[in-house]
């Protein structure tokens, strides 16, 4: 079983967020200016050793792949932002390819949704937004993943690169974009791309041509099951909280719902997006790291024996601002990544 989180590259520093949030914005803005909206509400979250990194130092990203490897992931999912032509973010995994002594497996999610001020991917307050152009666009796109692609680290399945993408359901252009992209895989040496789409909180679309998809928890279950909301009043507004036994339960008692691909099962370490947008976001109560190492040991288990999968993504690294991290802190210690590796292991 291959476990893979997803890693947030938004800690360092760019125009675009300078720009639209002030001077040296990253993700710890967010998390440092946090405060608790109710009685229990766990605000800020601090990193352990207060190590608020900066993901173009070469220690941070190679602390991180030392921490996720000793703790039993198999590599990370990076999430990549390209808006036809235009990188954001992309300086980390830059860094990463160029860095030898980086060895940790490594994908791409292409997170191709619209970049807003109300972080929800809309057609409001738009920072940075998405369009897929033409054919020459998307040649101009691949050229610059292919050596990501080409590269030992990179993930495969059966030899093809696997590619993820956040929001299928908005490309317009798949089909033509998909079948260019194979040919050029297979003209520069690869036997073809693997493709994942994306299952979380957007219409997937309907698409062929997808080799499998990914669930992306919390969301997917937020999406498509049946948890139970809860409005609480706060001093800054109404705000919506879910527990986290029964949102688990949902993940491991649902039925895998497949349109003839395969289906990589997905799990969480907690939800509490309040860093981001206040009382208007959602949190999750009730999270320990105890109750995440049995329900990820269980997910790993249907992942092997229902599911029949090889790999297994966990929402997420260091989403510190959306309240799931599996990286330490200064409140549970490295206890997740403990838990994380005894499920990784078998021995909860």
């Amino acid at each position: 079983m291959k476990l893979i989180a997803y890693l947030l590259p938004q800690f360092h520093a760019i125009p675009e967020n300078d720009l639209h949030w002030g001077k040296g914005f990253t993700e710890w803005t967010n998390t440092k200016k946090a405060k608790p909206l109710y009685k229990g509400h766990h605000q800020p979250n601090e990193p352990w050793a207060d190590d608020y990194y900066c993901l173009l130092e070469d220690r941070a990203r190679r602390r991180q792949e030392t921490l996720a490897a000793a703790y039993g992931l198999h590599g990370f999912c990076y999430y990549h932002y390209w808006f036809k032509g235009k990188k954001l973010l992309e300086k980390p995994l830059e860094l990463k390819l160029r860095d030898p002594l980086s060895t940790l497996p490594f994908c791409l999610s292409w997170a191709n949704e619209s970049w807003t001020r109300k972080w929800d991917g809309g057609s409001h307050e738009i920072i940075q937004k998405q369009t897929y152009g033409t054919e020459k666009d998307w040649k101009e796109h691949f050229e610059y993943v292919l050596p990501f692609f080409q590269d030992s680290r990179y993930v495969r399945v059966g030899g093809k690169p696997l590619f993820v993408i956040y929001r299928p359901g908005d490309i317009g252009c798949w089909n033509e974009m998909r079948s260019l992209w194979e040919k050029l895989a297979v003209k520069n040496g690869l036997d073809g791309i693997y493709w994942v789409r994306t299952l979380g909180g957007f219409q997937a679309g309907s698409q062929k041509g997808f080799d499998a998809s990914v669930e992306f928890e919390p969301h997917y279950t937020f999406a498509t099951g049946s948890p139970t909301w809860r409005r609480l009043k706060t001093a800054d507004g109404p705000h919506l909280v879910v527990d986290y036994d029964p949102l688990w339960m949902e993940i491991l008692n649902r039925s895998i719902r497949r349109e003839g691909e395969a289906i990589l099962p997905g799990a969480f370490v907690g939800w509490d997006n309040t860093p981001r947008i206040g009382s208007r976001g959602q949190s999750c109560l009730g999270a320990t790291p105890e109750k995440f190492g049995w329900y990820l040991s269980r997910q790993i288990r249907r992942a092997k024996e229902l599911y029949r999968s090889e790999f297994l993504f966990i929402n997420a690294w260091n989403e510190w601002a959306e309240g799931t991290y599996l990286e330490p802190d200064r409140r549970h210690g490295f206890r997740y990544l403990e838990e994380l590796k005894k499920a990784a292991q078998g021995t909860d």
